[in-house]
């Protein structure tokens, strides 16, 4: 009686759903409050957190299994971050000549993932071992954090990290739909079936249609930013969202594992959640620097 008093008030949508809903409105309030409410060192330690669950989360799909190595893995992981803190300046002013060449290589590891995920099951040779796989995950999880953070430290940066996140949903949003309505070529079938070639076209146009958008609203003193790269950093960024998702995916597949954890109802684990975020972040951000910001 108490699971029909549940679903009673919010009729014909399935309890999953619900929790997806849910959830998805307490995490885009939380992170929203973030943005506007705190100053940057914390608002870092704050997506510092978050990482740190989703190096937990990763750590099992490396391979480690007690919770020991878990911890120190994710330990490391906070380590790398710290260092990255310091030697870029994040707390105050960073320059960009000094976050760029981790940009460029973040960037530079997602080209070798999208290969890895075209021709996988065969790639897997290449990263199936818990080193390779454990450092996969500190590729994937650090340079999206400096990332984020060098992003906040400018003028107006919540504005620009919340616009990042917008290009992912709306690739994110577009794909699903579109899928649905047209998707009948599979993207990468042995990494993740549901996907579609209609899917990803579908999310680009979509994505395409926010670049205009964000040309459009763009600040006066933003006015050397052609219309031409606003949409090469756009579209770039929902690619490398969807490489994110994927990679990550591919990882879960060798492993055997559906989701990366169960921490976030209707959602599975924070990784889940992060992956298209950890592909769209240093492809933004360099985005930015390249374009003249």
């Amino acid at each position: 009686m108490a699971c029909v008093n549940r679903m009673a008030w919010w009729p014909g949508v399935s309890w999953m759903l619900r929790q997806r809903v849910i959830t998805a409105l307490i995490m885009a309030g939380l992170f929203l409050a973030g943005i506007m409410f705190l100053p940057l060192p914390a608002l870092a330690a704050a997506f510092g957190l978050v990482v740190a669950a989703g190096a937990w989360e990763w750590s099992r799909l490396a391979g480690w299994q007690s919770p020991v190595t878990r911890a120190v893995y994710v330990l490391m992981v906070l380590a790398v971050m710290a260092g990255l803190y310091r030697y870029c300046e994040l707390g105050s002013d960073p320059a960009a000549t000094q976050v760029q060449p981790f940009l460029g290589l973040a960037c530079l590891w997602w080209s070798f993932a999208l290969l890895w995920v075209k021709s996988y099951p065969m790639s897997a040779v290449l990263w199936r071992t818990v080193f390779m796989r454990s450092l996969m995950g500190l590729l994937i999880l650090a340079p999206a954090w400096l990332a984020a953070v060098f992003l906040l430290s400018y003028p107006r940066g919540g504005v620009l990290v919340v616009v990042m996140v917008l290009v992912v949903a709306a690739a994110d949003i577009g794909a699903y739909f579109s899928g649905k309505t047209w998707g009948r070529h599979k993207l990468a079938e042995k990494v993740s079936p549901a996907k579609t070639w209609e899917g990803f076209w579908g999310g680009m146009a979509v994505c395409l249609l926010l670049a205009l958008a964000l040309w459009y609203l763009l600040p006066d003193r933003a006015a050397h930013i052609g219309l031409a790269s606003v949409i090469a950093v756009t579209l770039s960024t929902a690619l490398a969202s969807v490489v994110g998702d994927l990679g990550v995916s591919m990882v879960k597949r060798e492993s055997g594992m559906k989701d990366s954890g169960s921490l976030l109802p209707g959602h599975g684990g924070v990784l889940d959640r992060l992956d298209s975020i950890c592909g769209a972040a240093p492809v933004f951000a360099l985005g930015l620097v390249l374009a003249g910001w």
